[in-house]
């Protein structure tokens, strides 16, 4: 992939849909909403303080996160879908 966030944004691949619910009914497309967790992809290089220091996210590549349902910005690269996140539209991280 070729993409690079800047300053505290952050890449990410939103996690597959279920195609089926729990009772075995298929989902049709139109019915279907996003998914509000992925993957992480690809990090900036941390906030820009006033005094010119930067400090690093907390988020990393490869982290499991959890966003809003109305935050970040759809692109499309390479034939990949991909939203782009501030870290403060994070809503949590998923440990293991």
């Amino acid at each position: 992939m070729k993409i690079r966030p800047l300053s505290d944004r952050l890449v990410v691949k939103r996690t597959q849909e279920e195609e089926k619910t729990k009772g075995g009914i298929i989902i049709p497309d139109t019915a279907k909403e996003k998914p509000l967790e992925g993957v992480v992809v690809a990090v900036g290089s941390g906030t820009i303080l006033k005094n010119g220091k930067v400090v690093p996210l907390d988020v990393k590549a490869g982290d499991k996160v959890l966003f809003g349902k109305y935050t970040g910005t759809e692109v499309k690269v390479d034939g990949e879908d991909l939203v782009l996140l501030r870290e403060d539209d994070v809503l949590a991280v998923f440990t293991k």
